[in-house]
């Protein structure tokens, strides 16, 4: 992985770049995740919310209140649809503020692997996870 890491939309409108090592690369198993992604989950990386910068376009905010009850905040490309990642918690402080970037958004893909999985009680049956990776049935606190 070269940072700083870059990535965007599938037309190129938005555009980002992030300037830190994220601190986690997981699959979402959630419905929600599997619908969006037309997959059986969608992976993300975390970053700190001051290593994210947008330097092209102006997104799109569609609010969704997930499974677990709280309000998630998409950024959508109003173009041509692409989720990029979703806005930090609005009670988090600065600095424990975190972004989670649709992995699949990256310019480079090819260092990617997950370590976490998230809310593993609606994954596909079919998926067969790593038995060293991190385990949640459900959205970690």
């Amino acid at each position: 992985m070269k940072l700083p890491l870059t990535g965007g939309c599938q037309c190129g409108a938005l555009r980002y770049e992030i300037s830190e090592t994220p601190l986690a690369t997981y699959t979402c198993h959630c419905t929600d995740c599997q619908r969006l992604t037309g997959s059986a989950f969608s992976m993300a990386i975390t970053v700190r919310d001051t290593a994210f910068r947008l330097t092209a376009g102006d997104p799109r905010h569609v609010a969704k209140t997930a499974g677990s009850g709280r309000v998630v905040t998409r950024w959508l490309c109003p173009d041509c649809a692409t989720w990029i990642c979703s806005s930090p918690l609005p009670a988090a402080t600065p600095s424990e503020a975190v972004r989670r970037v649709r992995a699949g958004s990256l310019d480079d893909t090819s260092w990617l692997r997950p370590t976490a999985h998230f809310w593993t009680h609606s994954k596909q049956p079919w998926v067969r996870l790593p038995a060293d990776d991190e385990f949640h049935e459900t959205q970690p606190g």
